[in-house]
Parts: C-alpha cells; sequence; structure tokens
C-alpha cells in the first residue's frame, strides 16, 4: 500500500467514524477515535456487505460501506455496556 492509498483510507476512516458517531451519540470520538472507529467499521461494514452479496464502488460507495459498518459497531458496543 503506497502512502496516497493510506492516507486515503485513514481520511475515509475519520470521516466514517465521525459520521457514525454523530449519528449514535451526536458527537465525534476525536481525530483518533474517528479513524479507529472508521477503520474497524469499514471491516465490519465489508464483511457485512459481502454476506449479504452488496458490492459498493468509488469513494462515496467506501464511505457509505465504513459508516454503516461502524453505527454497528457502536451499535453493538453500547449493548454490551449496558449490560456491564
Amino acid at each position: 500500500m503506497d502512502i496516497i492509498s493510506l492516507l486515503i483510507f485513514l481520511v475515509i476512516g475519520a470521516l466514517a467514524g465521525w459520521l457514525a458517531g454523530n449519528i449514535i451519540k451526536g458527537r465525534g470520538f476525536g481525530v483518533i477515535g474517528n479513524i479507529i472507529v472508521g477503520v474497524v467499521g469499514a471491516v465490519v461494514g465489508g464483511f457485512i456487505f459481502s454476506l449479504l452479496g452488496i458490492t459498493t464502488g468509488g469513494l462515496i460507495g467506501s464511505i457509505i460501506m465504513a459508516t454503516i459498518g461502524a453505527v454497528i459497531l457502536l451499535f453493538i458496543i453500547s449493548l454490551v455496556k449496558k449490560k456491564a
């Protein structure tokens, strides 16, 4: 992975994490937190989309998939926190 691809991946992660944070809890998690939530959300979203046979393309598709994955991730985390 070259440096430009890595930067794009991190920017998509940050944007997806910020969007998911705003959807779930009304605010983001800071730059590093947004990147972490977005990157993990992209993995979760990619896994779920592949199970459902959904494909996304381009920058917008990647952002949507990562955001949906991050929202699901945050929802699951909130359920686990409530039980603890």
